[in-house]
């Protein structure tokens, strides 16, 4: 499978990095918003093709997936590009700016036949069944809270404060502590609780969120942008609980007793960097012919992204774009 990629920053490097260390996916061309950069990407991580704009590497008849790592503000025009040129596209988190944005390339990806996906990467990793496989044996019991956070030294990055990047901590890392919570704790929630404390640029710098659900349970997540987290996620039940080491990429999971004692740990399979789990599942599904992902279902997103607008709702964010 060869794979173009649109964007060459960190996140795009770190993508090229992983298919250097794959079989049957490879890093075949990066499209930048100058052929200089572009051209200094593709000699580093020896990609074949560099191109100076992201038009000309969609109308590259050998590119088999697009890759989107540009900022939030603009995943939706670049999702659009691709899947009017045909391509297949694996599109970097948050999935759009907001839910309208989504529900235009979602459409557009069913009215063309063409595949489209949103590179969560936690919800493509084995260590999200290991959890829930530990969940669900009940060896703590019946499990009444979750606790999660992910914050990082992050007020100096551009795309993180500038209000027309689509910046602030919910888009960036908010929307892993989200995504921890649907993918154990599920969806049927009974409303939502937030705080948050605003940047002198108006995008959130910290929130905390705290989702009660139907059933009785609740979540409790913090996301930030100034400091750096101890990013774990942990699970509260009748006879113990579960800590995962970091929600962004699980590294492993342990479980202790009501006296505080480890009594089963599981550390998650090697990996390249993580970021292979969902470069494979683009490729199986390409070739059964799928246009939307098992892991990551487009409806999935699309629910995502709208619990993330009543939160900005709430918060008054409103990004310059959509005034």
């Amino acid at each position: 499978m060869n794979v173009g990629i649109i964007g060459a920053g960190r996140i795009a490097g770190t993508l090229a990095q992983t298919m250097a260390g794959m079989k049957t996916v490879k890093l075949y061309a990066v499209g930048a918003r100058s052929l200089e950069r572009a051209q200094a990407f593709a000699k580093e991580y020896k990609a074949e093709k560099a191109y100076g704009s992201y038009e000309e590497l969609v109308r590259d008849p050998a590119v088999d997936l697009v890759y989107i790592a540009t900022p939030h503000s603009h995943h939706a025009e670049h999702a659009e590009l691709c899947i009017n040129n045909g391509k297949p596209v694996l599109c970097e988190k948050a999935f759009t700016m907001n839910a309208g944005q989504a529900e235009k390339i979602i459409e557009l990806s069913r009215k063309k036949g063409v595949f489209l996906t949103e590179a969560i990467w936690t919800r493509y990793m084995p260590s999200r069944q290991i959890i829930n496989d530990v969940i669900n044996s009940g060896i703590i019991g019946k499990i009444r809270v979750l606790t999660a956070n992910l914050s990082y030294a992050m007020e100096k990055k551009e795309r993180i404060v500038e209000p027309a990047l689509a910046g602030g901590a919910l888009l960036d890392v908010g929307v892993y502590t989200l995504n921890f919570a649907a993918m154990h704790f599920g969806t049927d929630i009974e409303r939502i609780e937030s705080s948050v404390q605003m940047t002198d640029k108006g995008v959130d710098g910290l929130e905390s969120i705290t989702i009660f659900y139907r059933d009785g349970k609740m979540a409790v997540l913090n996301a930030g942008i100034y400091t750096r987290s101890d990013r774990k996620g942990i699970f509260y039940g009748e006879k113990g609980y579960i800590i995962v080491e970091n929600i962004n990429n699980p590294q492993s999971v342990s479980v202790f007793d009501d006296s505080d004692r480890l009594i089963k740990k599981i550390d998650v399979p090697p990996q390249i960097t993580g970021y292979e789990y969902e470069l494979l599942e683009c490729e199986k599904c390409l070739a059964e012919g799928k246009i939307e992902s098992n892991s990551m279902p487009l409806s999935d997103s699309l629910y995502m992204i709208k619990q993330m607008d009543g939160l900005r709702k709430d918060w008054g964010l409103v990004y310059p774009q959509e005034k």
